[in-house]
């Protein structure tokens, strides 16, 4: 008998995820200075160089100026060699030890940082006992419950949780470098199946950094664990049970409309999500008009409607 479960599109729950990861993000960023002024901690401030390419120390010019220190997190080429080494090192892990040997390993890992997301988003708005209570709860139960509802979720959370942490020290060019060229490498990741490779080799462990899309919504309720991505890159796009949505897609757009935020304000961060939103659109419409449902880099038309915005933004 034919399953007639309704169906519903990709792109709808992909917009909807980075709708929601940017609502998410705000509820972190405009509580964030509050926060930290209450509790006196002192966190740098963004750089005033459009593009500051290594960290330095604060120096003090002979007229007496002080040009503030820049750290890492501010730097964009520390980032894009730590991102490098992370995706070399991951891969060559992933490679060279079976996986039998590395699930649990995995598992708790993204236990960590899902229920650090979580205790991020509720330690602005609840007490802090409370906060971390409730991230541990939420860590485990992804652990032992990995529903694909769940891991959607906790998903958006630390994401959006990284972006408005992260945010706050990059000028918001230096977030446009880094997701250009984590685009340029998307890009080539989706193009040689490397992106594909590293997804189903991590997907078998229920550890998958990307979002689970189903078709149907009484699969909302399975685990990670029943996810097949071979049926994903092998089946006709109408015969999925799933699509996949890489968490990238999400977390470097948010960091880039954190790093607006808090160098324009909330209209400016704002235009940078009409703009990504449209860029996430594109790629749905590329992938469904030109390469008829094979694997399409979702990166890359994101990072170029979002400078377009941002150039709007900047100087318009």
């Amino acid at each position: 008998m034919p399953d007639k479960t309704p169906r519903f599109k990709p792109v709808y729950w992909s917009i909807l995820i980075f709708l929601v990861a940017q609502l998410f993000m705000f509820a972190i960023v405009t509580r964030e200075n509050g926060y930290l002024t209450a509790k006196n901690i002192y966190i740098p401030p963004q750089p005033e160089q459009s593009i500051v390419v290594w960290p330095q120390p604060e120096t003090t010019s002979e007229a007496g100026v002080v040009t503030p220190a820049v750290p890492p997190t501010s730097s964009i080429g520390f980032i894009l060699v730590y991102f490098a080494a992370l995706i070399v090192v991951v891969g060559l892990i992933l490679f060279f030890i079976p996986l039998s040997a590395l699930k649990y390993l995995f598992r708790i890992i993204f236990a960590f940082l899902f229920s650090w997301g979580v205790f991020i988003l509720c330690v602005f708005w609840l007490p802090f006992i409370a906060a971390v209570i409730l991230a541990l709860l939420v860590g485990l139960g992804w652990l032992i419950y990995p529903k694909v509802w769940l891991h959607n979720m906790v998903m958006i959370i630390a994401m959006a949780s990284v972006a408005a942490t992260f945010g706050r020290f990059a000028n918001p060019w230096t977030a446009m470098v880094l997701l250009l060229a984590l685009a340029l490498y998307d890009f080539f990741a989706v193009r040689f199946g490397y992106m594909l490779w590293m997804a189903k080799k991590m997907s078998k462990s229920t550890a998958l950094p990307a979002f689970i899309l189903p078709h149907h919504k009484n699969e909302w309720v399975s685990t990670v664990r029943q996810v097949n991505l071979d049926d994903v890159a092998e089946t006709e796009p109408e015969e999925r049970d799933y699509s996949i949505l890489g968490g990238g897609d999400i977390a470097f757009p948010l960091l880039l409309t954190a790093s607006v935020y808090f160098a324009r304000g909330l209209g400016s961060s704002l235009v940078i999500v009409g703009f990504a939103v449209a860029g996430l659109w594109a790629a749905y419409f590329i992938q469904s008009v030109f390469l008829k449902g094979k694997p399409m880099p979702a990166l890359p038309p994101i990072a170029v409607s979002s400078l377009i915005g941002l150039l709007l933004v900047l100087y318009v």
